[in-house]
């Protein structure tokens, strides 16, 4: 008994034994296999790295405003009378634009003016009987007084009847007529907005610390959504003597000219000012650069060890730390890390590390433009 049982242990002890053991040779065939074939190539967008030139600008937003500008109103109430103008019309300084009903002011003004005449003709008679000796100075004084409180209620007079008056206070476009003929108008009331439209102010702010890149009499370059295939020129004509405290910005207001009065005030504008001389950077899209708070870095495609498939070089990704500069649409400079002709990944970077292998295909690319324009779908 004792015999049959020693010879099944053993049994049982030599095909475990060669189960464990196929096992174990099993698993290191297969990490043999597996680290012989390496990792498959890793399918990447690349481009390679050139100098272009860029222009080192300040760009800002502001709006537009006229040169002159002024919702137009009267001081005096009264019903209008007669209007002389018609919506969007260009008038003149001291056009008449619109009346109000006068004709108590204006007979009152007659009587007045009578009364003046009067007292003139009272003064001249009194002074010469003066030199004469039939009345006394004290006549004659009182005559000057009187003559002159005529003559000043007569121009006090005109002067209220001129608020009945609407005239232009400078030359300008004419917005909508917001009154109409035989309508009350109360004091203050709007009635039509007049706007100098050429040239065309545009007030934007700049840091503090760009002030001394700007200068009177500079070159600026506006965009409006209105026109986004236009550019309209003009120069710097003032900047503010002062920092806002609450932004640490300086105000800058450059006049446009803006002859066939395509910009209106209150339009919202991008402004462009080219600052310095052009120079040359490394530039490659953003979309190339991983930003990290360790560093920012790129993936520069080189000839790695042994060949592809293809009987190709087999090209592999090496992760290399670079020096970012400024931006400018998509692309952004690049001052260290990059040489000039080499070949960065673009896109498919998440899959990467350093040394691994890749494949570009650039059937598809990220966009790389100085000056994108969103568009409408």
């Amino acid at each position: 008994m004792t015999r049959r049982m020693v010879i099944m242990l053993i049994a049982v002890a030599v095909v475990l034994g060669g189960i464990f053991g196929f096992q174990a040779f099993k698993a290191v065939m297969i990490r043999k296999f597996i680290s012989a074939m390496g990792s498959p190539p890793q399918t990447v967008s690349a481009t390679k790295a050139g100098y272009s030139e860029w222009q080192p600008n300040i760009e800002a937003v502001g709006s537009l405003r006229a040169v002159k500008g002024a919702d137009l109103s009267l001081e005096v109430s009264g019903v209008v009378d007669s209007i002389s103008f018609q919506s969007g019309d260009d008038v003149e300084q001291g056009a008449l634009l619109l009346k109000l009903r006068a004709d108590d002011d204006a007979a009152k003004l007659e009587s007045l003016q009578a009364m003046a005449a009067l007292s003139e003709i009272t003064y001249d008679r009194d002074q010469k009987q003066f030199k004469m000796q039939a009345v006394s100075q004290a006549t004659l004084d009182t005559d000057t007084a009187n003559l002159a409180n005529a003559r000043a209620q007569v121009e006090q007079q005109k002067a209220i009847l001129e608020k009945k008056f609407l005239r232009a206070p400078f030359a300008g476009h004419l917005g909508i007529r917001a009154v109409d003929l035989g309508q009350y108008l109360g004091p203050g009331t709007v009635i039509v907005t007049l706007q100098a439209l050429d040239p065309i102010y545009v007030d934007f702010f700049v840091p503090q610390q760009s002030v001394d890149q700007l200068r009177l009499g500079q070159a600026v370059n506006v965009k409006v959504d209105a026109f986004k295939d236009q550019t309209f020129s003009g120069e710097i004509s003032a900047i503010n003597p002062k920092v806002e405290t609450s932004s640490r910005n300086v105000q800058i207001r450059a006049a446009l000219k803006n002859p066939d009065h395509k910009l209106l005030p209150g339009m919202y504008a991008t402004v462009d000012i080219a600052t310095g001389e052009p120079k040359n950077y490394i530039t490659l899209p953003q979309t190339a650069i991983t930003y990290n708070p360790y560093g920012d870095t790129v993936y520069v495609v080189v000839d790695g060890k042994g060949n592809d498939a293809n009987g190709k070089p087999q090209l592999t990704a090496r992760q290399t730390f670079v020096t970012t500069g400024a931006t400018r649409g998509d692309q952004v400079a690049v001052l260290k890390g990059v040489a000039d002709g080499d070949m960065v990944v673009t896109a498919g970077q998440i899959k990467l590390h350093n040394g691994s292998a890749v494949l570009i295909d650039n059937s598809v690319t990220p966009t790389a433009d100085a000056a994108p324009v969103p568009i409408d779908r």
